[in-house]
């Protein structure tokens, strides 16, 4: 990996899917995917995948994300940056074989996320609670594939426990050619 930042992460991506140092020999001896997140479970987000322009439902340009597979295949990292403010965030996504559920973590845009969630009907939907100055805040963020390898990505909150929901962020991915 030439990226020491995208390097670094992966390591630490490694170490919290337990025994880095083993997992980082069996990467060396594979070539490749690591053997141990080769299953069909860690490939369920790989339609996120890719170098995205992002607009809202009316077609305004929102920004640009790219989602690149890392940790030899053990996670995805997303680097997002807005068209209009210039602010940017990442998140690392991936497989926790040991609970049976995506994680994500999210920094940027003044906040951070720590998600969890899967596939439901076609979708992959992570959510997560977060404090906020005004109370606790759940979001949830749904993901789903569309027709010409577009992805819809739907952001909601919810300030009363999951009674009624907001919507935060409504996104159409359109991969860049």
């Amino acid at each position: 990996m030439r990226d020491p930042i995208i390097r670094t992460l992966s390591i630490c991506l490694l170490v919290a899917l337990g025994s880095g140092p083993d997992l980082i020999a069996q990467e060396k001896e594979s070539g490749g995917i690591l053997e141990g997140c080769s299953g069909p479970e860690h490939r369920k987000f790989d339609f996120w995948l890719g170098d995205w322009e992002v607009s809202d439902t009316t077609g305004t340009y929102l920004g640009k994300n790219a989602i690149t597979r890392v940790a030899s295949g053990c996670g995805l990292l997303e680097s997002w940056k807005s068209g209009s403010s210039g602010y940017e965030g990442n998140s690392l996504n991936w497989y926790d074989g040991a609970t049976g559920q995506w994680k994500q973590v999210w920094v940027g845009l003044g906040l951070y996320l720590d998600l969890s969630g899967g596939v439901e009907e076609g979708r992959m939907v992570l959510s997560g609670e977060r404090a906020t100055a005004d109370g606790p805040v759940i979001d949830r963020i749904t993901w789903t594939p569309m027709d010409n390898g577009r992805v819809r990505q739907v952001w909601d909150m919810s300030k009363d426990g999951g009674s009624t929901w907001e919507m935060a962020f409504d996104g159409i991915y359109a991969r860049v050619k």
